[in-house]
Formats: structure tokens, sequence, C-alpha cells
């Protein structure tokens, strides 16, 4: 052999080398923690069963987060930053009407106590979005773990990520796609809103005005006439601040009705009765609708763990912060 060739064999070797076993390449795993913190998940268990005992409604608003976060960035923990300016993903609009950060801190000083610097602030929102899933009667999966934090959180990059409730289905299929989720995976992770509540403000546009005419009784025809009169009946023209059920009904409980609301066009947000604009996710709300969610919970977790999985830190990149709310 000669001396060239020898010599791009060993450095062939090394780079493969490099590549397995340098940390920065390091996978998530279901475990990540069972060394160095074995009791992590039963930790963030009983401080979301306790606040879920007495604080129901923060469900919603903790399992989003974990959407928002994941959106933006990747799944690093960057919407948990606080800004000195205001400038943080945390202060962008869409991000304004998350809840939850103190149930964040409260689970990650438990984790400090018990195991100082060991549980990343991102592995703890993916957590706790499964929790508070299976408070509210969904299912339950494995959360892959050994997330660590990003440094970096910036408001601007909110509005080309996250779907807004207005996103038609050309949108939800790209900002998914972007992600490397399919749209079988939107359909299913929308299925997320049959928990929670949402202020007026993210559907009036539907229900007053929605030709910009100027006509208050011009509402989207895409929703059910008799919903949108009970959707009025909450929220008068130009209410910011009321809360509406996003499935009204069962709200606190996670189930499959959401997809029998959509198939009556009573999807709150435009977001979701764009799912009957697309054959493959029209199918989906439909076998679901039809059969009570019977692959719904299943197919769940599995879409969650892949969302889980977007533009993740491990290894040797970020770090794992000490405090949720501020880089290290």
């Amino acid at each position: 052999m000669s001396a060239s060739k020898s010599f791009s064999v060993l450095l062939l070797r090394f780079i493969f080398v490099l590549f397995v076993f340098n940390p920065v390449n390091a996978q998530l795993k279901v475990g990540f923690y069972s060394k160095t913190c074995p009791r992590a998940e039963a930790i963030v268990k009983r401080v979301i069963d306790q606040v879920m005992s007495v604080a129901p409604s923060l469900a919603g608003p903790l399992l989003r987060m974990h959407f928002h976060d994941c959106f933006v960035r990747g799944c690093d923990g960057s919407v948990l930053l606080n800004s000195s300016t205001h400038q943080a993903e945390k202060d962008a609009p869409p991000n304004q009407t998350l809840r939850g950060y103190q149930i964040i801190d409260r689970v990650k000083s438990a984790l400090e106590k018990a195991c100082p610097g060991v549980v990343s602030c991102a592995d703890i929102v993916a957590i706790v979005a499964r929790d508070v899933t299976v408070a509210t009667k969904g299912p339950h999966w494995e959360v892959e773990t050994g997330r660590r934090d990003g440094r970096v959180s910036n408001l601007t990059e909110t509005f080309n990520n996250l779907i807004a409730p207005i996103a038609n289905i050309t949108t939800v299929i790209a900002r998914f796609g972007a992600k490397g989720l399919s749209i079988k995976d939107a359909a299913v992770l929308l299925g997320s809103h049959t928990i929670g509540t949402s202020h007026c403000s993210s559907f009036n546009s539907r229900l007053y005005n929605f030709t910009g005419k100027g006509i208050n009784n011009d509402s989207d025809p895409a929703l059910d006439s008799e919903y949108v009169q009970r959707l009025k009946n909450k929220c008068k023209p130009g209410d910011q601040n009321s809360l509406v059920e996003m499935d009204p009904g069962s709200f606190r409980t996670f189930d499959a009705d959401y997809y029998t609301l959509v198939s009556k066009r009573r999807g709150l947000f435009q977001s979701d009765v764009a799912l009957l604009d697309n054959s493959v996710s029209k199918a989906y709300v439909e076998l679901q609708a039809a059969t009570k969610g019977s692959t719904f919970f299943k197919d769940f977790g599995v879409s969650m763990v892949k969302m889980g999985r977007v533009g993740v830190l491990t290894g040797t990149a970020g770090e794992i912060r000490k405090a949720c709310s501020k880089v290290n």
C-alpha cells in the first residue's frame, strides 16, 4: 500500500472516530439521566401533579410552551429566557399569552436541589409537556432527553416560525415541513387544541368584518353559523382579553373531540379549519372524528417525540442553565 493511500485510510478512520465519539454529535435518548439524576422524571411528575391539583388550567399553556420552544431555534429552552430590553422570544406578540413560566422555575428548583447542574431547562419543558398531557387524561409517551440549553433568544425569529391562528393550510404545511414534520404530524399535533383556552383576539377577525369591508356581521363562511353566534356572545368586537374554551365542554380533558369539532366547521382558529383544505390532513380529521380518536393517542406520542428532536443542542453544545430565565 502506498504511503499516500495509507495516509488517506488513516485520515478516514480518524474522521469516523471523531464523528462517532465527539460529544457534540451525541443523540437524545430515553433515560439520559438514569445515572446522573435517576429520579429526574419522578421529581418533575411530583411537581406537575401538585400544580395540576390546584391549577389545572395551566395544562394547555404548559403543553403549548413546548411547541413554541421547538418551533423557534429548536427545542433549546430559548422561549424561557428573559431580556432586559424585552427583545426575547417570550416578548413577541405570539408568546405574550404563554403562561406557566413559574412552574418551569419550580420544577428546575426541585431538580437543582436533587441534581445540581444536570437537567436542562429544554428537557424540563419537554417532560412537563408530557406530564400535563397525562394529567389531563391524555396519552403517555417516553420522552427522549439529553437536550442542552441555548444561549440566544430573539423576538423577531418568532414571526417566521410560529404558526399563527390565522394561518392557511399552505402556511401550516410549510411551517411544519421546515421542522422536518409531515402533514400528518401537523394534523396530529394541532389536536393539542383539545385542551386550554384562547383569548378572543386570536379569532375575533373570523367573527367580525372578516372580508375587511367594514361589515360587523361579516363572518368567516368556513365557520359554522351557530358556533359563530355562540362565540359572538362571548367575544364582542374589539375584545382582546376574554377567554374561550378551545374544545367547549371538555377543555380540561385531553381527548379526540377536537377532530369532531373541526369536521363540523367548529375549529376555533383558521389554522384548525385549514386542516380540511388538504386531502391528507382532512382524511386524518375525518378518521379521528368517525372513530372517536382510534389512533390519536398513539399518533400524538409519536409526533411529540419527532417534534422534540427539532434543532436540539446535545453533547457539549449550549449549556445547562442554573436558572431557566437566564444564561449562565
